[in-house]
């Protein structure tokens, strides 16, 4: 082959060969890596894409739990709403009975009271039990005394009524129906419960 001839075949052979470098990098292509091609590879080069089969796990957005004790929950339990006739009843009953005692105190007479409405052996309302004659003494002519409903001790007794009423927490005196002062001894042929401040609980 001559001089001439041999040179032009290398030069057609160097010309085939970029245009195939060419074709196989994209024009935009910066040099360092390559362009991704397909999906899967888009996927796996991307963190901002969450690949449905990766087995990655869902962030769920977290939840507020229930409050882990019973201050807690009173303090989140809103008193603003309007109070039916029943809550009223109860939280009146819980203002005068127990507005001294702890939360728990408080809590304990509550299921005393809602238990009664549903033992059929008593009223079977909230107001019938509480209005019952003979059954507690701040009661009269069939009435409760003015509520300070300004104070603190009248926004425990509206969220403990709603907290009992929801069965929302477990009362130390649970399944109880009837209760004293610890400084009276009435002799009564009841099962004790609890004793929970200044009161004794029976079923």
């Amino acid at each position: 082959m001559s001089p001439i001839l041999r040179a032009a075949s290398y030069a057609a052979i160097i010309f085939c060969a970029v245009s195939a470098a060419a074709q196989a990098v994209p024009s935009f292509a910066t040099g360092a890596e390559s362009i991704p091609t397909t999906a899967n590879q888009i996927v796996q080069n991307d963190p901002m894409i969450i690949d449905a089969n990766a087995g990655t796990e869902t962030v769920v957005p977290e939840i507020d739990a229930e409050p882990r004790t019973l201050s807690a929950l009173v303090a989140a339990e809103s008193t603003d709403d309007e109070l039916t006739a029943e809550q009223e009843c109860l939280a009146g009953a819980i203002y005068f009975e127990a507005r001294s005692e702890s939360l728990d105190g408080q809590l304990a007479v509550a299921d005393v009271i809602l238990n009664r409405a549903d033992s059929g052996r008593f009223a079977s309302t909230v107001c019938g039990v509480v209005h019952q004659p003979g059954q507690f003494s701040f009661v009269r002519g069939g009435r409760m005394p003015a509520i300070n409903r300004d104070s603190r001790d009248w926004r425990e007794a509206v969220a403990i009524a709603r907290i009992a009423e929801k069965d929302r927490w477990e009362s130390a005196a649970s399944g109880a129906l009837f209760f004293h002062a610890t400084h009276v001894s009435p002799r009564w042929k009841l099962r004790r419960v609890a004793t929970v401040g200044n009161h004794v609980f029976y079923r």
